[in-house]
């Protein structure tokens, strides 16, 4: 029986890997979080590391460590009825309700938006463009199969090709000198947490748990059976993959800091790319930028709306069949892109100031589970408590029109006075630990009894 990959192997599976990690957030988070933060970016990368690719690495580990058959059966550690809940949420935030519209609207910030004349708008145009988007994603993840083999062994490497080429250029021939790039306001004193939060939003640690099963199959599927080899072909083709991914986080945030020497503060790292692009290599590089883009945007869009049909498939039997689920995503992420890019940021944000921290505790339970047994008060205790408290940090990130219109100051006012590390979002933090105590006292006096 095989127990061990070749090179050749882990390079594939961790290929697959940065295909399906690798959308619209994996490019304009760290360029625009480049030119934010100046001088300071170093910082701020680290930041961004540990939640863009430390997190997303630690959720396949600890996928393939558990055991578990999905996302579903690990969390149903903490309840059923809570197994359903983050499932579902999960999937439905790097679906059809953020991940999947952004797909559509960043190919259309780096393309089509800046060939628009100045006061033209673009609600219009980016209806037509969003609904052929979706009609063709649609089609596909009708008939999954040879599509995201093709556009994932010819255009991903093309893509990357590109990017490197635009990259390394802004690299050697840079538009300004990093130390002497002033920070923005947030970056000046706290550049390593606003790089921490940053992480956040290419929702990676949240695909790490979604996509991880899906490694852990295709390892099984090339002859290691074992579950401690199986765990450790993870961790070596997740170590692999994550490599590549830091690579273009840092190329790709410092070539966003050079370019503050020529370009003001732009809405989006969208626009950060485009003018990185335009720069060097005029038109022809934004169009070819947009065309590489739009693919890459298209297939993660296919993998999302084909994993979320899937899933909701196996939650809800009987509702609705695949191409049920396929179609209503697909209409819905055509609604919500066309709110706009910088509406759909702003509101996803709250969103994954309250996923985030239970994923991170789940991914982290998942990983010592052995230590206490894996008990469930245990896994409850700590949900419960980081729960609470993350439901702050999402009412703290509301936009301040909707937190006017809920009254919710006195709550944030408590919670900057009483919890520690709130005003860098890590109020979650102690009460985490908290709950971890309380869940170990208990089940060390259910052990005793």
């Amino acid at each position: 029986m095989k127990e061990k990959l070749n090179f050749r192997q882990y390079l594939t599976i961790a290929s697959m890997l940065f295909g399906l990690f690798f959308g619209a957030g994996n490019l304009i988070f760290p360029a625009l979080m480049g030119q934010m933060a100046g001088r300071n970016v170093w910082p701020a990368i680290a930041g961004f590391l540990i939640t863009g690719v430390g997190l997303p690495l630690l959720g396949v580990i600890a996928l393939g460590n558990s055991r578990c058959s999905g996302l579903t059966e690990m969390s149903q550690r903490i309840g059923r009825r809570y197994g359903v809940f983050f499932t579902c949420a999960l999937y439905l935030t790097i679906g059809p309700f953020f991940a999947i519209p952004r797909c559509a609207t960043v190919p259309f910030a780096v393309g089509i938006d800046p060939l628009l004349s100045q006061g033209s708008g673009s609600a219009v145009p980016l209806a037509v463009f969003s609904l052929v988007f979706f009609g063709i994603v649609l089609y596909f993840s009708l008939r999954p199969g040879e599509i995201l083999t093709w556009v994932g062994k010819v255009l991903n490497p093309l893509f990357l090709i590109f990017l490197g080429v635009l990259m390394l250029t802004a690299l050697c021939r840079p538009a300004g000198n990093v130390s002497s790039i002033i920070p923005e306001a947030g970056y000046s004193s706290g550049a390593f947490f606003n790089g921490f939060l940053e992480g956040y939003n290419t929702m990676d640690a949240l695909a790490g748990l979604a996509f991880g099963i899906i490694v852990v199959n295709v390892i099984r599927g090339l002859g290691v059976k074992q579950p401690g080899n199986v765990a450790r072909c993870t961790v070596k083709a997740g170590v692999l993959s994550s490599l590549i991914m830091a690579a273009i986080y840092l190329i790709v945030t410092i070539a966003g800091t050079q370019s503050r020497g020529l370009s003001p503060l732009c809405d989006n790292g969208g626009e950060v790319l485009t003018f990185i692009a335009r720069h060097y290599y005029g038109t022809a590089g934004a169009v070819i930028l947009a065309l590489t883009v739009t693919f890459a945007c298209l297939k993660t869009s296919i993998g999302l709306i084909t994993s979320c049909s899937e899933t909701f498939v196996l939650l809800f039997p009987g509702k609705l069949s695949y191409r049920g689920w396929a179609a209503a995503f697909s209409f819905l992420s055509f609604l919500i892109a066309n709110l706009g890019l910088d509406l759909i940021i702003r509101y996803s944000l709250p969103v994954l100031m309250l996923l985030y921290p239970l994923a991170i505790t789940l991914i982290l339970l998942c990983l010592f589970g052995r230590i206490f047994g894996n008990a469930r008060c245990v896994y409850a205790s700590v949900t419960v408590f980081t729960f609470a408290a993350a439901l702050l940090d999402f009412i703290a990130a509301l936009p301040e029109q909707l937190q006017s219109l809920l009254h919710t100051g006195f709550l944030i006012s408590a919670a900057r006075q009483w919890l520690p590390l709130f005003d860098l979002g890590l109020g979650w933090l102690l009460p985490a630990i908290l709950g971890l105590f309380t869940g170990l006292i208990v089940n060390r006096r259910k052990q005793v009894s």
